[in-house]
């Protein structure tokens, strides 16, 4: 046990299975499977985070049934009894616990196999809001069919070496659908009282301990409070476990928060940055005060001294720390040996991690590109030969790759021409609700200093100085400039750009954003503004506010600007402004669309690459490499990817023949 970590670092006992610690990694889709089977990656990811000391995962939603979404783990394919055993097997071997979840989206199944829409089931003829399904009701011999689906389902999971599994009645998933009386209409015994609600739940246990007894642990996933409309509320919730909890079947509760029905209640299947950590600690605290098993709880929890005190507290037994991992695999190692500075600190942002999922790649982390590519880029080769290695830019990209390159043994000196590390992290942190995301800079600052690079503030990088220093190789990551168009028609109108803004300008109390990137810029500066006062319109080049950012953190983003007054208008292309007047054209029709009565046109119409050190180093002889928005400006994800891939590529390395135009010789 841990001296600091007293509580974390307790040992766990579910279902007869001993666990090491109370750092659990939550089921989360990874976006590694194929053909509804996992694949080698999956296998990959998951052992790091146990070979990272963590007590328990528990691998992601799998579907019982061929009626739920095709973009699940397909647990009726008799192949995927061997894919889920290798990762079991590779999970073990590092003395950590692995769970399977089992689940059925129900009236949430909105993806089939072919691209077509298949047929959605559900307790009632109730339509969903996020995805606009109606379902269509359930007869009693598929409700018996989909419960005894359950049963032969954990039969693969035993197949397959796992140690425990856990029944998905969270999220507004099938059986929370059951458990909800604004979606279970039924006028049968298995609808109206909490006890015919209960009773599809309940038939699903009997099956599955019926299939597996008691050798596999078996808990229940279930959200505490769906935080939706017609959402399951806390109170009803506390009950229904408490009724499980009385039938002496399950091991274990795991509550976690909202719901896949609405857009408002989705926002907190992965909570973004906006949101406080632990912030659904409260809930699963009681929970706990109702039922005897152990309780989890999941929700913003990415500090191992917040989950300390979650436990201390009596909230709950185990905490997930799901991103908090995905951003550092071997944060629960670190902890139990109280190098808290050493951890990696997630951030909330969602960019890689969920957002990949969503678009249908491998999820990944912004700050450790690591992740998801564990087998490509998970470990550090040492240099063939040491070099002497100059970076030109503190940004991110130009901060991984000097930590990378450091790391595997060149000798790095860092030239920032701020007086601080960051390069636009230092900007978007300003915003609100944003703070946060200035641990990227706080991470990788702590990773160039664990091995060694050595950093020159207020150090611009020329010719020159490349020159006089004789180094073997020059990473250039000397970022990007903003911009504004230069075919405006600008007649006296009182133009700034973002970044100006959030470097004090005045821009009067009656403004106009014109946000060509759709991205946290325009709604962040949109809130901040509003918030202090000032009248603030939105003219979005795309289809929606944000559209470039994961989903939920632009979902919460969008409600908290209409709650502050904030006026949208999507479809806008910025065409010029005069002293009082911005003017736009709709992007598919053409049409103008005018702005008066304004004091200031904001733009945030995205940046240019700094070129300069670049073209100075066309005739160097040395090894030359351009990292982040010095090849073209992107996001932050691009930039640490980069800098990896430059770390790891960097006098000879395993990647060195990465594609151009990362490299110029």
């Amino acid at each position: 046990m841990s001296a600091t970590l007293p509580n974390l670092s307790k040992p766990i006992t579910l279902g007869g299975h001993a666990v090491r610690n109370r750092i659990l990694s939550t089921g989360h889709m990874t976006g590694m499977i194929s053909a509804g089977v996992p694949t080698a990656r999956f296998a990959d990811y998951h052992e790091a985070r146990a070979k990272g000391g963590c007590g328990l995962i528990i691998t992601e939603s799998a579907a019982v049934h061929p009626t739920s979404n095709a973009y699940n783990i397909q647990l009726t394919k008799p192949e995927v009894v061997g894919a889920l055993g290798q990762a079991a097997e590779r999970v073990a071997r590092h003395g950590c616990r692995i769970f399977g979840q089992l689940g059925h989206g129900g009236r949430e199944t909105h993806s089939g196999f072919d691209g077509s829409r298949p047929v959605a089931y559900g307790p009632s003829a109730v339509a969903t809001e996020r995805f606009h399904v109606m379902p269509r009701a359930m007869s009693r011999g598929m409700i018996a069919d989909i419960a005894g689906a359950f049963g032969a389902a954990a039969k693969r999971y035993e197949e397959a070496g796992y140690h425990g599994l856990e029944i998905m009645a969270s999220h507004g998933l099938l059986l929370a659908q059951f458990l909800n009386p604004d979606v279970n209409r039924r006028e049968d015994d298995y609808g109206g009282t909490r006890e015919n609600r209960l009773r599809f739940t309940r038939e699903v246990i009997a099956s599955i301990r019926s299939a597996v007894g008691s050798r596999l642990a078996l808990g229940i996933r279930i959200s505490g409070d769906e935080l939706n409309a017609t959402g399951l509320e806390t109170p009803e919730v506390v009950e229904i476990c408490k009724d499980l909890d009385g039938d002496g079947t399950l091991d274990f509760f795991d509550i976690c928060g909202g719901s896949m029905s609405g857009l408002g209640g989705s926002v907190h299947v992965v909570p973004p940055m906006n949101l406080a950590p632990g912030y659904l600690a409260p809930i699963s605290a009681r929970v706990r005060q109702a039922v005897n098993a152990p309780v989890f709880v999941a929700g913003r929890i990415n500090d191992v001294r917040e989950a300390e005190n979650v436990i201390a507290r009596g909230e709950a037994d185990m905490c997930g720390m799901t991103r908090a991992q995905i951003c550092d695999p071997a944060l629960a190692a670190k902890a139990m040996d109280g190098a808290f500075d050493d951890i990696r600190a997630c951030i909330g942002c969602n960019q890689a991690c969920i957002g990949h999922m969503q678009e249908g790649y491998p999820i990944s982390c912004i700050q450790h590109p690591e992740t998801g590519r564990e087998a490509g880029l998970g470990t550090r080769t040492a240099a063939r030969q040491r070099l002497k290695v100059f970076v030109a830019g503190g940004g991110p990209a130009g901060m991984k790759a000097a930590a990378v390159a450091a790391e595997r043994g060149h000798e790095v000196t860092l030239f920032e021409a701020a007086g601080e590390l960051g390069g636009q992290v230092r900007l978007a942190r300003q915003l609100p609700g944003r703070d946060e995301f200035g641990g990227i800079v706080t991470n990788l600052a702590r990773e160039m200093q664990r091995h060694g690079v050595e950093v020159r503030l207020n150090a611009p990088v020329d010719l020159a100085t490349v020159r006089e220093g004789a180094p073997d190789a020059v990473i250039v990551a000397s970022g990007a400039k903003p911009h504004t168009p230069d075919h405006l028609m600008l007649d006296g109108a009182h133009v700034v750009h973002a970044a100006q803004v959030l470097e004090g300008a005045n821009v009067g109390t009656r403004v106009v954003i014109a946000d060509w990137r759709c991205d946290w810029v325009g709604l962040g500066l949109a809130e901040r503004l509003a918030a202090d006062g000032c009248y603030v319109r939105l003219a979005v080049n795309g289809y929606m506010a944000g559209h470039s950012i994961q989903q939920y953190t632009r979902d919460r983003w969008i409600g908290d600007l209409h709650k502050l007054g904030v006026e949208v208008t999507p479809f806008a292309r910025l065409a010029g402004a005069d002293e009082n007047t911005a003017y736009f054209e709709h992007t598919t029709s053409g049409e103008p669309i005018i702005f008066e009565d304004i004091d200031t046109l904001i733009t945030a119409t995205g940046s240019l690459s700094d070129l300069t050190l670049e073209e100075q180093l066309q005739d160097w002889p040395g090894e030359v490499w351009i990292a982040g928005d010095a090849v073209a400006p992107r996001t932050c994800e691009e930039a640490v990817l980069e800098g990896l891939k430059i770390g790891s590529a960097i006098g000879g390395g395993p990647l060195a023949a990465i594609d151009e135009p990362l490299r110029l010789r």
